[in-house]
């Protein structure tokens, strides 16, 4: 297939295009510089979408909020003029739409309601891709929800106090904490990009997240024992509440129960379901 990639090229991107042409596909990134394999945005909004079979966007590494929706509502609206449209379209969001809870299980199809910054930003952007009923009709909206914030960046940062010994569970360590490894990330956005026979006009919703319900205590303790480093000293909430955005130090301390309903029943298996294999190879034991 013919996939046209927007957005960052971050640790997601990379992981993801090396997937795509492993299967053979052919990839052309959306980009701000022209180059091989390459058009530019001003490229799309002036002369619309090139041939293609699937149209994905992912901003995952980008903060913006004007980049992830301004860009995705110039794409939804180049499909819709397209002669020639995809008949896939995927957009990758985030699970930030789930309000943080210590009991409630939300999956693909729990209702949500903005709540706060990063809340509205996904309902803004999940909005900005929806595309016309007619266009619709003929192609397939998919939105991919994974865990924001948590790429390979960001675990890497996190090796370091825990390489030093000084690494502890986030404020009570009872919270949920989703989590994916990027291969099993990039494994869905992939499966997700094959053609329905009937389209339908509503998107479909695919959480990506494992299916288990780790706490952030689990996640610490097994971290430790993968690094044979002690796990001894906890981040206390008013550390995180200083250092990040209220929002996202919530999200950290309270944390979601997200479970990936709809991605298993699509048929798709998780090379790394469990914390041992996925952080086994994510530090390269």
């Amino acid at each position: 297939m013919r996939v046209v990639i927007g957005g960052g090229p971050g640790f997601v991107g990379r992981e993801l295009t090396r997937l795509l042409k492993s299967k053979g596909h052919e990839i052309t990134l959306i980009s701000r510089q022209p180059g091989p394999g390459k058009i530019t945005w001003a490229d799309v909004e002036s002369g619309g979408l090139p041939p293609c079979e699937v149209l994905l966007f992912n901003m995952l590494q980008n903060d913006l909020v004007s980049s992830r929706v301004n860009t995705t509502r110039i794409l939804a609206q180049a499909i819709a003029a397209s002669p020639t449209p995809p008949h896939s379209w995927v957009l990758v969001t985030g699970v930030a739409c789930y309000k943080p809870s210590l009991q409630t299980q939300y999956t693909e199809e729990s209702e949500w309601t903005p709540f706060d910054f990063l809340s509205r930003l996904v309902k803004e952007w999940e909005a900005a891709g929806q595309l016309p009923e007619t266009s619709a009709k003929k192609t397939r909206q998919v939105i991919i929800r994974p865990v924001l914030g948590r790429d390979g960046g960001a675990m890497k940062q996190m090796l370091i106090p825990f390489w030093l010994g000084l690494g502890g569970t986030l404020g009570s360590g009872r919270q949920p904490f989703p989590w994916i490894h990027v291969s099993d990330l990039a494994g869905i956005i992939a499966h997700a990009l094959e053609p329905k026979e009937e389209p339908s006009t509503e998107p479909d919703v695919f959480n990506g997240v494992v299916p288990a319900l780790n706490t952030n205590s689990e996640f610490t303790k097994e971290l430790g024992r993968t690094l044979k480093r002690p796990t001894i000293f906890p981040v206390p909430g008013f550390f995180l509440d200083v250092f990040l955005s209220s929002e996202r130090a919530v999200i950290l301390t309270q944390g979601q129960k997200v479970v990936p309903k709809k991605t298993l029943e699509s048929g798709f298996e998780f090379q790394y379901p469990d914390l041992t294999s996925a952080l086994k190879e994510i530090v390269g034991y």
